[in-house]
């Protein structure tokens, strides 16, 4: 690894990260005279990825041709004001490209119905096609893929080889793998290094794209200290040490252990990072395991418009809904359209409590109410909610609102919580 810092209450300062960065470029970017940067969109907003690619371009947009990728996998293409939002507005907008999921790109291979019976235990038998945006492919000197560790709910812990194949990837890697990681089981799997979906993604990278690109990661893990922010750990290199690396660190300050489980959580959803369940459900995914039986999670949606990120898989959550794991892989079985777009499917499966414990939906004005319940969740409204539970009078942590003890998280993106 060329960048190795980081400790559970190290705090990396700013004249720190770009010292690491200066490092970074002396050593990989002499010469290079195409540069391709891979960060992740504006929903890892408090990655430090941003800051991180804004600095890159700065440095060597008089040395190379620079082009930026966000890795959107379905999400919707960033708009001018998230990308500035994002990475600051010294970029040009024509510097950026757009990540087209369904036709931008090049077939690479498969990996076998063998193995993906052998990686979901024999729950599964179909083949997973390995495709990515062409553009990696385009003669780039050097590509630098930049992003966060943090526990994730699909793979266990998200970035380094996702963000390149899923976050530039295909329709059917990003289908299958998300099914893959649902039906194996997403407890099995949140804060996990290792994991079936984790595999599937490095044996298709090392076969497929490694061979081909000149690639560098640069990880980070964001920790808090005093309610602030702060960069805990920056990692860089190409192999998968600087993965496990920074997995180490993020388990660590990531991982929030309770000491009982949670009777009620209440999830705070910031407008500028979820505007759709398809992303605020990660206030299900990240508090499941700490969740009690029969107790309720609030997830307080104020700019809640949409539930899918892209228009067909909204159309199918709305659909099909959030009702459960047998009722999902029953509809997987049954109609032709969830079999074909199986990363919603893993996406209704991740979004349910099976029952165990009651979720409601609390949205501002762009969401009714016959919405929230026709895809499954309990309704109440945003306006009315923070009335009792205020998320500008709420601490991160154990609350007593009223003499209820409540749990309250400011963002579930930022952790994983267990007991």
């Amino acid at each position: 690894m060329l960048i190795n810092d980081g400790a559970a209450d190290r705090v990396i300062s700013k004249v720190e990260l770009e010292a690491h960065l200066d490092r970074f470029i002396a050593i990989n970017c002499k010469g290079v005279k195409r540069l391709l940067l891979l960060p992740p969109d504006h929903t890892r907003l408090n990655s430090r990825a941003g800051e991180i690619t804004a600095y890159l371009y700065e440095n060597l947009k008089d040395q190379c041709e620079i082009n930026l990728m966000p890795a959107l996998g379905t999400h919707v293409p960033m708009t001018p004001a998230q990308l500035h939002m994002m990475f600051g507005k010294d970029i040009p907008l024509d510097s950026y490209m757009p990540h087209d999921w369904r036709n931008a790109l090049e077939i690479l291979g498969e990996l076998s119905a063998q193995r993906i019976n052998e990686l979901s235990e024999g729950k599964l038998n179909f083949p997973m096609e390995v495709a990515v945006n062409k553009e990696v492919f385009n003669n780039y000197d050097l590509i630098v893929s930049i992003g966060q560790i943090v526990p994730h709910e699909v793979i266990g812990m998200a970035n380094y080889t996702k963000n390149v194949m899923i976050g530039v990837g295909g329709g059917d890697t990003i289908n299958k793998s998300h099914y893959l990681g649902a039906v194996y089981g997403m407890e099995r799997i949140m804060g996990e290094t290792d994991s079936p979906v984790r595999r599937a993604l490095n044996e298709s990278y090392d076969e497929f794209v490694r061979p081909r690109v000149n690639l560098q990661f640069i990880l980070t893990v964001i920790g808090k200290e005093d309610d602030e922010l702060v960069l805990r750990g920056l990692y860089s290199g190409a192999e998968d040490d600087v993965f496990e690396t920074a997995c180490e660190l993020s388990q660590e300050v990531n991982l929030d252990k309770l000491k009982k489980p949670i009777q009620k959580c209440v999830v705070y959803l910031d407008p500028e990072e979820f505007n759709s369940t398809w992303l605020g459900n990660k206030a299900v995914y990240r508090t499941r395991k700490a969740m009690a039986d029969n107790g309720e999670l609030i997830v307080l949606a104020p700019d809640l418009h949409t539930f899918g990120e892209d228009p067909e898989i909204d159309r199918m959550i709305r659909k099909y809904g959030y009702l459960g794991t047998a009722q999902t892989l029953k509809d997987v079985e049954e109609n032709e359209d969830l079999a074909n777009n199986l990363s919603a499917a893993a996406h209704l499966i991740h979004g349910t409590s099976d029952g165990r414990f009651k979720i409601t939906y609390c949205p501002g004005p762009k969401v009714s109410k016959e919405e929230i319940l026709m895809v499954g969740f309990d309704y109440a409204s945003y306006k009315e909610t923070i009335k009792k539970y205020d998320p500008a009078k709420l601490k991160d942590g154990w609350n007593i609102v009223d003499g209820e003890e409540i749990f309250y998280i400011s963002n579930p993106a930022l952790g994983l919580w267990t007991v």
